[in-house]
């Protein structure tokens, strides 16, 4: 990882800043200001932020069952700080978060081509179940 990268756990949100770094992350054409901070504050077990000149860089977080399991979401890092060992070190803090919450597990979902990745932070592919709602 750069010496540039500062990762940083439960850091301040600014939910503009947020919704429009998820929104390039995943593609979305335009951000929708979502509440983060608020969001994490009430369901986060903990969240983690990788910065880059105060620019966020990369950003994961997990919310939990209020006992034994947490839930990584939200996984990201910008294009331009890819393939630098950040993805990695945000996950590396957040199971340190997570274990120092109390919760035993950390569970995962991803599509296929990020297997290799998840495995390599240590995570175990499983079988799962998944219903879309809406």
């Amino acid at each position: 990882m750069s010496s540039a990268i500062e990762v940083r756990v439960r850091f301040a949100v600014d939910d503009v800043e947020l919704s429009a770094f998820h929104a390039r992350a995943f593609g979305a054409p335009e951000p929708t200001v979502l509440p983060w901070a608020a969001r994490l504050r009430r369901y986060g077990v903990s969240w983690v932020g990788a910065f880059d000149d105060e620019r966020l860089a990369g950003f994961v977080h997990a919310c939990g069952d209020g006992g034994a399991h947490a839930f990584v979401l939200d996984t990201a890092v910008g294009p331009a700080h890819q393939r630098r060992g950040i993805g990695r070190a945000l996950l590396e803090a957040l199971r340190t978060e997570v274990l120092a919450a109390g919760c035993d597990w950390l569970h995962v979902d991803f599509e296929p081509h990020l297997r290799t990745f998840y495995e390599a932070c240590g995570f175990v592919p499983t079988e799962a179940g998944l219903i879309r709602l809406a």
